[in-house]
């Protein structure tokens, strides 16, 4: 009854959502609410909701001050080099700007940290795909499924837990997945190719006719050529006037980076870059927990580069919007995550999938791993999949003759899909600073994200890793 329970509240959260008959956070808070009294605990919901919410609190906390950390930042201009590299590159063509979009994702995706990797990206490509009419669930469904490529580098956590549940070195386990996670990102970059020659095709070809670059800078005079598109004209801007009048338009939906903006410190450039590789080194050799390396950071980016308390408080009330909608949809992810773990739905779930499997499939085990990694880690937090289901199915695995090593392999399969997951909280971040219904940016990215990870099973089969 609880495995059929667990399913039904899932589904009915996804179809909620993706239909826009409730917001993320209400449908997070009651639909876990009314089922948890559905399955006769009611009286329990306020434990589980605090047990969730004790489990949360660090990542919330984290999100807070990575939020103020890099929206500073950004705001002082550390990242505006990148976003003139990826403009020279892209220029004004749909398909050079959502490969951008990928190929930035997943360099970001190098510190191990969704939520960052989403606030550097749509920070630098939200103005853009602004300024020529693009669709924003193509960046977020992109980005998505670059970083949770990515996701599976040993210090980014799917990898680690493997490694701990199964008692293995992650080196062992990592290491020889990297051709197969080669093809998944060259999967995601085709993917990038497709998505982007649909945009161009629904844009018409755009161009920017010169991109000059003085200083900290950046002039984009934008011109249209012929074309039978419904964007025909200036940068998806119309089609009559001048570049430069065109240009002054699309410049309305392009203030995120502006080159003369007040908050620019270049004096404090290398002070900034500096901290920002220190807090990302430290990050990754873990010398304190990431919730406090993001406040020090915080604190110390705000004290140095605002000195002035009025300042201060303005940059904290720039970004206060983004701290409030991520840190809310995060404890309210609590509330579902609590529910289902607490009523003992996630282990019905998984105990009904693993009895499910054939006996014939034993010898087959890692490609059932695989297969069942890419709905149980969009269903379940990383947590509750790698400590809970893999040791099983390593088990199973075992007894006729699988490696631990092939499921703790296989098990990684389902990432990119697990990062837009609604159980994910970076994914919030993602959405939220994109201004994307989640809904929106599920019905999109799923399907993509999906055929992704086959894709790495594929490959890994076919290389004899898993």
């Amino acid at each position: 009854m609880l495995t059929i329970l667990g399913f039904a509240m899932i589904a009915t959260f996804l179809v909620l959502i993706m239909m826009k008959k409730m917001s993320p956070i209400a449908a997070l808070v009651l639909i876990p609410a009314l089922f948890c009294v559905a399955v006769g605990k009611g009286a329990h919901l306020g434990d589980y909701v605090i047990e969730g919410v004790g489990n949360l609190a660090p990542t919330a906390a984290m999100l807070m001050f990575a939020i103020v950390y890099f929206g500073v930042m950004i705001d002082v201009g550390l990242f505006d080099p990148v976003v003139r590299g990826i403009l020279r590159f892209c220029k004004a063509d749909p398909m050079r700007i959502v490969v951008g979009t990928a190929v930035l994702a997943a360099i970001v995706s190098l510190d191990g940290d969704g939520s960052t990797t989403f606030m550097i990206t749509v920070s630098a490509m939200y103005p853009l795909y602004k300024r020529l009419k693009m669709s924003l669930v193509v960046m977020t469904g992109v980005a998505a499924t670059a970083n949770g490529v990515m996701n599976t580098l040993p210090w980014g956590g799917p990898t680690a837990r493997a490694a701990t549940a199964l008692k293995l070195d992650a080196g062992d386990i990592f290491v020889p997945m990297i051709p197969a996670l080669g093809v998944g990102l060259l999967a995601v970059v085709l993917l990038a190719v497709v998505l982007g020659r649909r945009e161009r095709k629904r844009l018409g070809t755009l161009t920017l006719d010169e991109v000059r670059v003085t200083g900290t800078e950046q002039v984009l005079v934008a011109a249209g050529r012929g074309s039978d598109g419904p964007g025909r004209g200036t940068a998806g801007a119309g089609t009559g006037g001048t570049g430069s009048e065109d240009a002054e338009k699309a410049d309305e939906g392009f203030k995120g980076l502006d080159p003369r903006r007040a908050t620019l410190r270049p004096k404090l450039y290398w002070f900034n870059a500096g901290l920002t590789v220190a807090l990302l080194a430290a990050m990754i050799m873990e010398l304190m927990p990431i919730p406090v390396l993001f406040l020090l950071g915080a604190a110390l980016a705000l004290t140095v580069n605002f000195p002035h308390m009025p300042d201060q408080r303005a940059r904290i009330a720039a970004h206060a919007d983004n701290v409030l909608n991520v840190s809310g949809m995060v404890f309210a992810a609590a509330v579902f995550t609590g529910v289902l773990t607490g009523t003992g739905m996630v282990d019905h779930m998984a105990d009904w999938l693993v009895g499910a499997i054939p006996e014939g499939m034993g010898p087959h085990m890692a490609l059932v791993t695989g297969v069942l990694s890419i709905p149980l880690t969009y269903f379940m937090s990383n947590d509750g999949f790698y400590f809970g289901v893999v040791p099983v199915l390593a088990e199973a695995g075992a007894a006729h003759g699988v490696s631990p090593l092939e499921i703790a392999r296989a098990s990684l399969v389902g990432q990119p899909l697990h990062m837009s997951s609604p159980l994910v909280p970076a994914v919030y971040v993602l959405v939220g600073m994109a201004k994307v219904e989640f809904g929106d940016h599920t019905r999109f990215t799923v399907k993509w994200a999906a055929l992704t990870s086959l894709v790495v099973l594929g490959a890994g089969l076919l290389f004899g890793i898993v």
